[in-house]
């Protein structure tokens, strides 16, 4: 049988695009069909050195495309909403790169729209989509580590002399960039009964978040300690902590392997990441198979889970007292 390949057209030539462009280069169900850049120079070079067929001097050109099956943006968290609403309101399905929007406000008009349309919509925190994350909650659903009572998990990396981290402008923090991640990773593992969220923030000098510790109380007695930030470099390790023991996750941003440990500290188990090309290959594998099954969202990251995460952040930007673009 012979295997269907979507067209894959990417909006924005950052980092991040490039990180696609290698994992749609690796896979047997999908394709890098198109580019867009505000400059078509750009867009060329972009182009060459992945081999895209369509290349686009404007996000416009691409959204119009009727070839494309699914559309990837990959332009800084400033332009999601703008761009994510270009491309549902022509029919396109889309993958949204996080942090999904601005704020929650953005985050529902965009889902509404989606769902008004029928046309899918996702948010591409890939750390939901990967195999690792349903391999570590059949761990704790395994009672291995006894009832789960703490999760802590930090990411930060010093890299707050780009451009987009530093500027409220450009929706710029810690927050939208890494402390999403730490908020998904509790998320993912201990749900959203939540009872109260407190925080503390310390700020740049332009106004946004440099680095923030979180704290989340559940309804269950749970707690998770959570940090983010733009100036050091920490282990990005998340751990989650039982009665009878404790896993280490090494490297929340991308998981490369979880360990178990016994109460006497013992190592118990290890076990290593699945053989993957990026790690973004399950986020566009979801959005594929999702799209052929005729729904407007992953399974992985339902709408009411982009909301509630949105939500998350905003009310904690509201305490810090920062306000980015459009707010």
């Amino acid at each position: 049988m012979e295997t269907l390949i979507s067209n894959i057209g990417i909006i924005g030539t950052g980092w991040i695009a490039d990180k696609m462009a290698i994992t749609l280069s690796g896979m047997k169900t999908a394709r890098l069909y198109a580019i867009a850049s505000r400059s078509y120079q750009k867009a060329e070079q972009f182009a060459k050195q992945y081999s895209v067929p369509k290349i686009y001097g404007s996000y416009q050109e691409l959204a119009d495309d009727e070839n494309i099956d699914l559309v990837y943006i990959a332009t800084p968290h400033s332009h999601h909403y703008q761009h994510a609403k270009m491309c549902l309101l022509k029919g396109k399905p889309v993958l949204c790169e996080k942090a999904f929007t601005v704020n929650a406000n953005q985050a529902q008009e965009l889902i509404k729209i989606s769902q008004e349309k029928k046309v899918f919509l996702a948010e591409a925190i890939w750390t939901r989509y990967q195999p690792m994350r349903k391999m570590i909650s059949g761990e704790i659903s395994g009672n291995i580590i006894g009832k789960p009572l703490m999760i802590s998990a930090n990411l930060c990396y010093p890299n707050i002399a780009l451009e987009r981290m530093f500027k409220p402008e450009l929706a710029g923090g810690a927050l939208l960039d890494l402390g999403v991640y730490v908020l998904n990773f509790a998320d993912m593992f201990f749900g959203y009964d939540i009872k109260n969220i407190s925080s503390h923030c310390i700020k740049y000098h332009t106004g946004i978040d440099a680095q923030e510790t979180i704290t989340i109380e559940y309804n269950d007695g749970r707690i998770a300690v959570l940090w983010s930030s733009l100036l050091v470099k920490s282990d990005r390790q998340g751990i989650i902590s039982g009665t009878d023991g404790y896993i280490v996750v090494e490297n929340v941003n991308n998981p490369q392997s979880y360990s178990v440990y016994n109460q006497d500290y013992q190592l118990v188990k290890k076990v290593d990441c699945p053989k993957q090309i990026t790690g973004y290959e399950y986020q566009v594998d979801s959005c594929i198979n999702a799209i052929r099954q005729g729904k407007i969202e992953p399974d992985e990251m339902k709408h009411v889970d982009i909301l509630r995460i949105m939500r998350q952040m905003d009310k904690l930007r509201n305490d810090w007292n920062i306000k980015l673009c459009d707010e």
